[in-house]
């Protein structure tokens, strides 16, 4: 017959508070004994495994939750992860916990603490965790980028995760956060279509210097028939079609460039020009980007009267 905490272990992948030993009646000494025997190994001051080996990625959530104890949640860019969020990978795990709870620090923790109320934002599983609106919106209200908290947004809607009317409700609920301001600005952009920031840059650089906003996402057959997106065009009363491409940092990678130049090259057509930028220039110099555009016939919003 299985021992009482052997269910409560499977439900959280061999990870137990000794609380929850004490608890179960598992006394002080059988817990010494099966950590003296090798079976189970003790992880922080309060917290064991009943394995000894490094810990998977569910058992550092666990132990994250059961370290810092009840009124604490996995939350942040874990959390999201944990929803399906992909590309965003931290190494520290990030717990949210009530800012009344004491416990001490462990190296592999990123501890944020809330007086808000953690408990409303759980999501229905067996692992205290935040559902995915909170848990980005309040990484992006305390992250020291704002470009990277946007970038979080946008990442989430891009893959599905979520809508931007999901998380304008949730930010309407959360008020007063940091750069709340900033998130509905950029949650009407995503509303809009755009799917990255970088895309959300040249939105914002178009109604700054007049420019007719862009098609964006536009997908166009290549000369080997394979089915490409574009990140912005506009189409001209000539007939002829102006692209823009924004480059972001992983373009610098020898091999993406190369396939990026042979994409550009498929795609080009005698009535169809493809021009490029850097994500860094939209975003720091948009003036001068605006003004290439123009010059090559990038027409400008009809002013009333």
């Amino acid at each position: 017959m299985d021992e009482p905490w052997s269910s409560l272990a499977g439900l959280q992948h061999g990870v137990l508070a000794r609380s929850q030993l004490y608890a179960l009646g598992v006394t002080r000494a059988a817990v010494r004994a099966n950590v003296s025997a090798g079976r189970w190994c003790w992880r922080t001051e309060s917290v064991l495994t009943t394995t000894t080996g490094p810990l998977n990625w569910e058992q550092r959530l666990w132990l994250g939750v059961l370290h810092c104890g009840p009124g604490s949640a996995v939350g942040g860019l874990t959390a999201a992860k944990v929803h399906g969020l992909r590309n965003w990978d931290r190494d520290l795990v990030t717990v949210v916990v009530d800012d009344s709870l004491s416990f001490e620090k462990v190296p592999e923790l990123h501890i944020v603490r809330t007086r808000r109320p953690i408990q409303k934002w759980l999501a229905p599983v067996t692992l205290p965790l935040l559902r995915l609106e909170p848990a980005v919106l309040l990484f992006g209200a305390y992250d020291r980028s704002k470009r990277t908290a946007q970038g979080a947004l946008a990442a989430v809607v891009q893959q599905g995760l979520t809508t931007p009317d999901r998380l304008g409700a949730c930010l309407a609920t959360m008020n007063p956060l940091r750069r709340s301001r900033d998130f509905r600005a950029t949650l009407l952009d995503l509303a809009g279509g755009a799917q990255s920031v970088a895309e959300m840059d040249v939105r914002r650089a178009c109604r700054s210097y007049g420019v007719v906003p862009p098609h964006r996402q536009r997908a166009r057959v290549d000369r080997a028939g394979k089915r490409r997106w574009t990140d912005c065009e506009w189409d001209l009363p000539d007939g002829r079609v102006v692209v823009l491409e924004v480059d972001g940092a992983f373009h610098l990678d020898v091999m993406q460039y190369s396939a990026d130049m042979r994409r550009q090259r498929r795609i080009t057509t005698p009535t169809r020009l493809i021009v490029r930028c850097a994500a860094v220039e939209i975003r720091d110099e948009p003036g001068k980007v605006m003004a290439d555009l123009i010059a090559l016939g990038v027409p400008l919003v009809k002013r009333a009267g």
